[in-house]
């Protein structure tokens, strides 16, 4: 069982919620920030280093002072405001004419420490310790991390109804095409009914956002530890989520690219990987991996298709049947002597949103030699790892579209 509330949310006022939802701070680096950042952007509060010329080293104690600035300056101009009461938040997105619906809420650290609150990857200690300073000081979660949630008809029902029934509090379309969509949970019935149904929901699970919620739960232990008379009901025990059901969401493909072919020739290489996958020439034209196990492969102009043999593969192992693990054994470690895909300078990654032709230009351009594209792994596959305690190799899975940062805001000031 979870533990979840509503919150008093910081939120922009209609008008200003277009402009200041942001994408999330690590999609985008430094410079794509300053260039992408209008007045009012919520990037100057989760990337204020793009306020100083040149831009900051975003670590450093100015850059981390200039953000808790920044988010108090953003309340005090009215660009965020916070409510007067406790909702839960209804916040909608639509990509290629699919809509999700997931519910803003807050959840406990405790289910996090847990494992009420599943997680399918390991987290970069440094990156932990730079979302965790953030949200110390600043006494708030800027930015939502994004959960799932196994399917429940009487959340959906209500989601549903008070769509039905109440025009958008927001509404817009982003830069990047995606829609937005935002209502608050005003009936006291409906905020105290959603409550009492997560209570009885075994599960939640990261998405996206695992290193945000490590360290909201860091805070969390900070806190508690310094008060002597915690309860575990204080404001600072909880964290900011979005969470949708998880038959809503689709997880995109995430892509290889590498530089080289560990000294073998192209026909060397290519009659190696033949050991393990049949391996057929389909010409210039872009092609999509079609199923599990079935991989496309882009090198000197060509692409190919790849299909594990069997016996390769391990289909009752939740790791095993993952077509990353599949590709990283048979020839990104065996072949091209690729072990440890965090640290290795030879192979990067490329989220499908960009699309296949990104991995042709890549290897076009000289920089890669050869790029690989994977068939998605499915939600069910994330929730079996998951499930088992197991971890998904590095750079599994790719959610699109992104939460917009500052739609809501969570604040555990005193």
């Amino acid at each position: 069982m979870v533990r979840i509330k509503p919150f008093c949310g910081i939120r922009p006022p209609k008008e200003y919620a277009a402009e200041v939802a942001s994408r999330p701070y690590d999609v985008l680096n430094s410079v794509e920030a300053k260039a992408e950042a209008t007045e009012r952007s919520l990037l100057h509060i989760i990337k204020p280093e793009i306020d100083f010329d040149p831009i900051a080293d975003e670590h450093s104690q100015q850059v981390y002072d200039k953000a808790v600035a920044n988010f108090k300056a953003w309340k005090e101009r009215g660009w965020l405001v916070q409510d007067e009461q406790e909702h839960y938040y209804i916040y909608a997105q639509t990509m290629n004419g699919r809509t999700q619906y997931g519910i803003a809420m807050c959840c406990h650290f405790e289910d996090y420490l847990s494992g009420a609150i599943k997680k399918h990857e390991l987290t970069r200690p440094d990156k932990e310790e730079d979302r965790m300073i953030h949200v110390r000081n600043q006494k708030a979660n800027i930015e939502p991390v994004f959960f799932a949630y196994p399917d429940d008809e009487q959340i959906n029902a209500i989601v549903a109804d008070v769509v039905a029934s109440n025009a958008a509090d927001y509404d817009f379309i982003a830069e990047d095409g995606f829609g937005h969509h935002f209502w608050v949970v005003r009936g006291e019935e409906y905020n105290r009914r959603i409550t009492e149904l997560f209570a009885q929901i075994p599960a939640l699970y990261v998405a996206d956002g695992h290193h945000r919620t490590a360290a909201a739960a860091r805070v969390g232990q900070e806190c508690m530890k310094a008060n002597a008379n915690h309860t575990g009901y204080e404001e600072y025990c909880y964290f900011l989520a979005v969470t949708f059901p998880a038959s809503q969401l689709k997880i995109i493909d995430y892509n290889r690219v590498v530089r080289d072919l560990n000294g073998l020739s192209k026909e060397e290489f290519l009659s190696k990987v033949s050991e393990s996958f049949e391996v057929k020439l389909m010409g210039a034209e872009i092609y999509t991996p079609q199923n599990l196990h079935n991989f496309s492969m882009y090198m000197d102009g060509e692409w190919y298709s790849l299909t594990a043999r069997e016996g390769t593969y391990n289909d009752n192992d939740p790791i095993g049947v993952l077509d990353v693990t599949v590709l990283s054994d048979l020839v990104l470690d065996k072949i091209l002597g690729i072990a440890d895909l965090r640290t290795s300078k030879r192979i990067d990654f490329v989220g499908g949103i960009r699309g296949l032709g990104e991995l042709k230009n890549r290897v076009d351009s000289g920089e890669m030699k050869v790029a690989f594209a994977l068939y998605p792994v499915s939600m069910q596959q994330l929730i079996d790892i998951a499930d088992t305690g197991n971890i998904m190799p590095p750079k599994t899975t790719w959610f699109e579209p992104k939460l917009r940062s500052g739609v809501v805001i969570h604040s555990f000031e005193d």
